[in-house]
C-alpha cells in the first residue's frame, strides 16, 4: 500500500511512450472558436455563450488570454443579460440568454431591460456567462445580482431540482450544479433552497453508489460530478454523505478508468470524462491513486495534431467541449504549460482566486454600508 501511495504521489502508475502536448495548436484552436465556427455548430446558436466559455476558459488554462479582445467580449456578454424592466415585472425571467437570436437591442448597460414574451435567462448560460466575465477580469459590477438570483429561484422545482428555462425543460443534476455555481459566484445562496437541492442529490444516489441525474435513474460520471461538486461548493459534502457512503462513491468513480475514463460501465472511454470523473476523484481526495500515464496517453491520442483541439475518441473531429475538458483533464495531472483547474467550479485556479478577491471586496462594501446605515450615537 505504501508503494502504491508513493507511486500515486509521483504522478500515477503505468509506462508507455510519452506523447507531446501541442499547446500552441490548442491556443489557435480556441482562438478560431471565438472567430468562426464550422457549419455543424449552427445548431448551438442558442447556446453560443457556452462555446465562448469553452474557448475563453481554455485560453485561460493555457495562459493565453492576452490573445483576445477582452473588452469587446465583456460588452457582448453583458448584452446577453436579461435585465429587469422598469416595473420589475420580469424579475423571475432574469439571468443570461445564450446569444442574440431573439434580436433584442444591444444593451450592455445595467438596465432597465426591454420586455419580450419569449425572453428569459437560461440557467447554463447564466453560469457560463458569469464564468466568462470573471475569466476576462471583469468585476461583475454590471451584473444585476438581485435579478439573477430571482430568476434562479423561479427555476427550482418542488423536488429540489432545477429547470433550465422558465418555460420548462428537463430538470436534473446538471442544472442543480449550474444553480450551485451561480450562487457560489454571486456569494449569495438565496437563489436556491439548499435543503431541497441537497435532498435531491441524496435521493439520486443509485444502487451501485454512483449519482444519477435523478432518483431511480442510472448512475453516470457527469451527474456524479455535478452532485459532488455542488455539495463541495455548498460546503456540505461530509454532512450529506457518511464516510462509508463516500468510500462507495470513490470506488464507483475509480472503477470508471480503463485507460481514459468512461461515464458508465461497459461504455467506451471518452476524453471529457477525464475531467468529469477525474475532478470528482480530486474532490474526493483519491485522484492520486489513478493511472496518470494511461489517462494522459488516451487524452493525447485524441489530440488533432494538425488544427489543434481534442476529440472524444481517437481519429475523430475535435470540438470545443472536448478540447476544453481534455485540457482540464491534463491539468488535474499537472501537465506542463497548463494552469491548475478548480475541480468544483470548472475554471482555472487563477480565476477562482480572482473570484475570491471579489467576494472580499463585496464583504467590505457590505460592512461599510451597514456602518453607514447605523445612526451616530448621541
Amino acid at each position: 500500500m505504501a508503494a502504491a501511495v508513493a507511486a500515486g504521489e509521483e504522478g500515477g502508475f503505468g509506462d508507455g511512450e510519452r506523447l507531446d502536448f501541442l499547446k500552441e495548436r490548442h491556443v489557435r484552436f480556441f482562438q478560431r472558436c471565438l472567430q468562426i465556427l464550422p457549419e455543424r455548430y449552427s445548431s448551438l446558436e442558442t447556446s453560443r455563450l457556452t462555446v465562448a466559455f469553452f474557448a475563453l476558459s481554455g485560453l485561460d488554462m493555457l495562459d493565453s488570454l492576452d490573445t483576445v479582445n477582452k473588452e469587446d467580449i465583456i460588452e457582448w456578454i453583458y448584452s446577453l443579460q436579461v435585465l429587469p424592466t422598469e416595473d420589475r415585472s420580469n424579475m423571475h425571467r432574469c439571468g443570461f440568454r445564450g446569444s442574440s437570436y431573439l434580436g433584442m437591442p444591444f444593451n450592455p448597460s445595467k438596465g432597465p431591460g426591454v420586455s419580450h414574451p419569449y425572453d428569459s435567462g437560461h440557467i447554463a448560460m447564466t453560469y457560463t456567462g458569469l464564468c466568462c466575465l470573471v475569466i476576462l477580469g471583469d468585476d461583475l459590477s454590471r451584473v444585476n445580482k438581485e435579478a439573477c438570483l430571482a430568476g434562479l429561484r423561479a427555476l427550482q422545482l418542488e423536488d429540489g431540482s432545477f429547470c433550465a428555462v422558465l418555460e420548462g425543460s428537463e430538470n436534473d443534476m446538471r442544472f442543480v450544479y449550474c444553480a450551485a455555481c451561480i450562487c457560489y459566484m454571486l456569494n449569495n445562496w438565496s437563489g436556491m433552497d439548499t435543503k431541497k437541492a441537497i435532498d435531491y442529490i441524496r435521493r439520486s444516489m443509485s444502487y451501485d453508489n454512483g449519482l444519477a441525474q435523478g432518483a431511480g435513474l442510472e448512475s453516470h460520471g457527469g451527474s456524479t460530478f455535478c452532485g459532488i461538486a455542488s455539495l463541495c461548493l455548498m460546503g456540505k459534502l461530509e454532512e450529506v454523505f457518511s464516510e462509508k457512503q463516500l468510500d462507495r462513491i470513490r470506488r464507483w468513480c475509480i472503477m470508471r478508468q480503463q485507460n481514459g475514463y468512461h461515464g458508465r460501465p461497459n461504455k467506451p472511454v471518452d476524453t471529457c470524462y477525464s475531467f468529469w470523473v477525474g475532478a470528482t476523484l480530486k474532490l474526493l481526495k483519491i485522484f492520486q491513486y489513478t493511472n496518470y500515464e494511461k489517462n494522459r496517453n488516451y487524452i493525447l491520442s485524441t489530440q488533432d495534431r494538425l488544427v489543434g483541439g481534442f476529440a472524444k475518441w481517437p481519429d475523430s473531429h475535435p470540438d470545443a467541449l472536448h478540447a476544453y475538458f481534455g485540457i482540464c483533464g491534463l491539468s488535474l495531472m499537472n501537465e506542463s504549460g497548463i494552469r491548475k483547474v478548480h475541480p468544483a467550479l470548472n475554471v482555472s485556479t487563477r480565476t477562482s482566486e480572482r473570484l475570491r478577491h471579489l467576494h472580499q471586496i463585496w464583504a467590505q462594501e457590505d460592512s461599510q454600508q451597514c456602518s453607514d446605515d447605523v445612526p451616530n450615537a448621541t
